[in-house]
């Protein structure tokens, strides 16, 4: 009997832990293309500035072929076309990454902004790979959008050389929603006051206040922290409404560029990791 007993016991526990392996199957065997797949066309947002805009907004078959983004007494920025067709195409996987996270092309001539370096730079070595890897498999564009120009100067250097950065335990937690938000989306140097140098992040960190032009007319980055002029006074479920479908908690639509439609191909546990970190910034008025 208690052979018995203990012989059934066994084979519930294999079949447990058979049954608990195929449920994990997937997470493990995701492969780096598609976790470069899910950032560059969702979290990272990366076809906001690099795929040309049509009046619906980004062109599907031009996807990643390079446009202008922004054009001002600074600079004329030109999101590069980033398809095997551009000139990425002769650069190796790591001068690609060191291009994404360091700005610094293979010349050793450095990107000008809007890139947002000060975050890229501490994107995981992991996912700098799965996002070349990925860039790599795209249907090559055959599309000019120009050379970008800067009457400011440019650094020599956003810092110095990254060595590594390791991952972040993906999960629902401060931690990862802070990775994300940060190096992943770059929310928070959009959602962070601008001075001279660019995005104060020691002192106004996702204060808000930065003036966004375009077709749209001038949208302002709203205060983000966890203060009552930022995020205090809403729901959890309201927040993500507004970060995935633009639409305010009375109903009127939010304006671009945040990439509503590349955030909405976020997992349900990278929001809620987002808004996790996003309770915990410090609280910040909004600039008098």
């Amino acid at each position: 009997m208690r052979t018995e007993m203990g012989d059934t016991m066994t084979k519930n526990v294999f079949a447990g832990a058979a049954l608990l392996a195929l449920c994990m199957a997937p997470a493990l065997a995701e492969t780096p293309e598609e976790r470069g797949e899910y950032l560059v066309r969702g979290p990272a947002g990366c076809g906001n500035c690099h795929s040309p805009m049509g009046p619906e907004g980004p062109i599907a078959e031009q996807e990643l072929a390079g446009r202008l983004v922004e054009q001002n007494e600074a600079f004329t920025a030109i999101a590069p076309n980033i398809t095997p067709a551009g000139r990425i195409a002769e650069w190796s996987d790591e001068d690609l990454g060191r291009a994404i996270r360091e700005g610094i092309r293979p010349d050793g001539s450095v990107i000008g902004p809007p890139m947002p370096f000060s975050f890229y730079r501490n994107l995981s070595d992991t996912d700098v790979a799965a996002i070349v890897a990925f860039l790599r498999t795209i249907p090559a564009v055959e599309h000019d959008p120009g050379t970008s120009v800067y009457n400011v100067p440019l650094p020599p250097a956003y810092g110095p050389p990254v060595e590594s950065v390791a991952d972040i335990p993906r999960g629902v937690t401060v931690e990862y929603g802070e990775y994300l938000a940060g190096p992943v989306a770059h929310c928070m140097e959009c959602h962070t006051t601008f001075g001279p140098a660019g995005p104060m992040l020691e002192t106004d960190f996702g204060r808000g206040g930065f003036e966004f032009h375009g077709p749209w007319g001038v949208s302002v980055a709203p205060n983000i922290t966890s203060h009552e002029d930022g995020l205090a006074g809403y729901s959890d479920e309201e927040i993500a409404t507004m970060i995935t479908k633009g639409t305010r908690p009375d109903g009127s639509p939010m304006l671009p560029p945040m990439p509503y439609g590349y955030l909405a191909q976020m997992t349900e546990e990278d929001l809620q990791a987002i808004i996790l970190y996003l309770r915990s910034v410090p609280p910040l008025p909004d600039k008098s």
